[in-house]
């Protein structure tokens, strides 16, 4: 027989469709750009009001959340912290909370990486991969969850990569982190599995951003090969779309996650890679 009770995610006040997260509060980290600005604009557009939360020009960033207010008739909010440190990811829940009332739907996207040999790999390198790819994730959902579960209703969204399912050389510290944040979710999903709270990963491939477009200049400099061989032979040599993914898919995949269509989908990492981790 159909469960007939009725918990937060089925009030009265069925949102419209072109909004389903009217009403919701939503916090990104590492939003202030690339992946996580895309995935904090779409969030945005489906009507949750926003924190950001990152690096960058304060003046900028002012700027950019008044652009998303007045595009989205949303509230938004900017929170700075250092997510290598337990106490700021803590403090980051607790500011948002205070300034927007909740937190609904936490994405961690915050992530750095570096490349070398396993061997010479700096320690103090995978001490900070770890820290920002996979600690601030634990510490911020730590600071979030058991208020997302007293109200029945809550969104973890971890953003792993290609990397959190299959492996690559001299990324050690970054797949380490990557395979862990996949795990995390799976753990938060079953927590929150009777509690109206989901946990999910989107384990994207390459995605084009400001910050790959470096990447290619660097690579083609550095091989003196032209841009084309660059993003053809080297980036998207494991990507079978040989395309990179759009942020904005990224982030409309968020969205579908975070809404209630999506309250049965939890503990699973949904590659956004072309096929990569197809093969």
């Amino acid at each position: 027989m159909p469960d007939t009770s009725r918990s937060e995610h089925q009030s009265a006040a069925v949102p419209p469709a072109h909004r389903p997260l009217a009403g919701r509060v939503a916090v990104v980290t590492g939003s202030t750009s690339g992946i996580g600005l895309a995935i904090l604009e779409r969030l945005a557009g489906a009507g949750a009001s926003v924190v950001m939360n990152g690096l960058g020009d304060p003046g900028i960033i002012e700027a950019e959340l008044d652009r998303i207010r007045r595009d989205h008739d949303i509230a938004a909010a900017y929170v700075a912290a250092d997510l290598t440190d337990a106490k700021a990811c803590a403090d980051l829940i607790a500011t948002a909370a205070e300034r927007l009332g909740r937190v609904d739907i936490l994405v961690n996207n915050a992530g750095i990486q570096h490349v070398a040999p396993v061997e010479s790999f700096p320690p103090e390198k995978w001490d900070a991969i770890v820290a920002l790819n996979l600690s601030a994730a634990f510490h911020t959902i730590r600071a979030s969850f058991g208020a997302m579960k007293a109200r029945g209703w809550g969104r973890v969204i971890n953003i792993a990569s290609a990397h959190g399912l299959v492996a690559s050389p001299y990324k050690s510290a970054y797949v380490a982190a990557k395979h862990g944040i996949i795990g995390l979710t799976k753990t938060v999903a079953l927590e929150g599995a009777e509690c109206g709270v989901t946990a999910n990963a989107i384990c994207p491939g390459y995605v084009w951003t400001p910050l790959v477009e470096r990447q290619i200049e660097d690579q083609a400099r550095a091989h003196a090969i032209p841009r084309e061989r660059v993003v053809k032979e080297i980036l998207l040599a494991k990507q079978p779309t040989k395309a990179f993914a759009e942020a904005g898919e990224v982030g409309a995949l968020a969205v579908f996650l975070a809404s209630d269509a999506a309250r049965s989908i939890t503990g699973t990492a949904l590659p956004v890679d072309g096929g990569w981790t197809a093969q």
